[in-house]
């Protein structure tokens, strides 16, 4: 920038008050004050162009200025992980090196230690698992190494529980059935293999045993015929065959039956023309959800 277009560090830049905005967004200082950039750490880079109250500034309140600071002037991010605004830290997080940041996993500000979550050593996740924010212990969920995986199996938050069944091996998914949470259950249902997969047929939720009528072997889908919810016989429906889909034909529900009719014209024409391979067999079916 040229020293005809420098801008002046003589003053303090104006707070609200003083009708000083960029776009909707008042320039102030984190504290409230106005921004004085003379007495700025940075007066120097200032001078060079090089941050703008308003757009590029880490002493600003609003963190989309101090973002684009620490996306500009990545290398100076390590000498602020200690400024008492949370913000600053927070953003200084994500560009700082990596071993500096373990200095900062006791941070008294969730914001700071959700970054600390997302970039940290997956050695270190482990002094994570248990913070009092949910933000953080599901981003430590998303990230914790397989083997720490069952640690977080009984957390507080659905959304955690959730993240753990999507990740869980299959080995360990029983333990999660029973999982009080819906969400959680219908997690667990998409990937629990046989015979546990079986044990989930009488799940209180009608969501959860649609999942599993789509995922059951079909010899096995004779229980679910019956269930009260007419989408899950919907579901069975689809995938029936023989006696089962006869009966289905003839369900109290009309789209039921409609489905019935549907799956067995396919089957039909599956019969007729045994070179179709676009065409589901009964033993093609099987394959897919067994």
């Amino acid at each position: 920038m040229s020293s005809l277009l420098a801008p002046t560090l003589a003053a303090p830049v104006a707070a609200p008050a003083g009708g000083a905005t960029a776009g909707d967004i008042p320039i102030q200082a984190w504290d409230g004050t106005a921004l004085d950039c003379a007495a700025c750490v940075h007066a120097a880079l200032r001078q060079a162009g090089g941050c703008e109250p308003g757009r590029c500034c880490m002493q600003d309140a609003y963190a989309r200025r101090i973002d684009r600071f620490f996306r500009t002037h990545p290398t100076l991010a390590d000498e602020h992980l200690a400024h008492p605004y949370f913000e600053v830290r927070a953003i200084a997080a994500r560009h700082a090196d990596l071993f500096r940041l373990p200095a900062l996993l006791a941070d008294p500000d969730e914001t700071v230690r959700l970054q600390l979550a997302l970039r940290v050593p997956q050695r270190l996740l482990a002094r994570l698992r248990c913070d009092p924010h949910r933000e953080v212990r599901i981003r430590v969920a998303q990230r914790l190494p397989d083997a720490e995986l069952p640690t977080m199996m009984r957390d507080a938050d659905y959304d955690v529980r959730r993240i753990i069944a999507r990740r869980l091996p299959e080995a360990l998914l029983p333990i999660m059935l029973h999982d009080v949470d819906t969400q959680v259950r219908v997690e667990v249902a998409r990937r629990v293999p046989m015979p546990a997969l079986w044990r989930m047929v009488e799940d209180a939720d009608a969501e959860v045993r649609r999942v599993v009528a789509e995922r059951l072997p079909a010899p096995l889908l004779q229980p679910l015929a019956l269930d009260p919810d007419f989408l899950v016989r919907w579901t069975v429906a689809g995938r029936a065959v023989g006696p089962l889909l006869e009966q289905l034909r003839h369900d109290a529900d009309a789209e039921v039956r409609a489905q019935a009719e549907a799956r067995l014209a396919v089957l039909g024409a599956a019969a007729s023309n045994p070179c179709t391979s676009s065409s589901p067999t009964p033993s093609d079916d099987e394959a897919n959800h067994g």
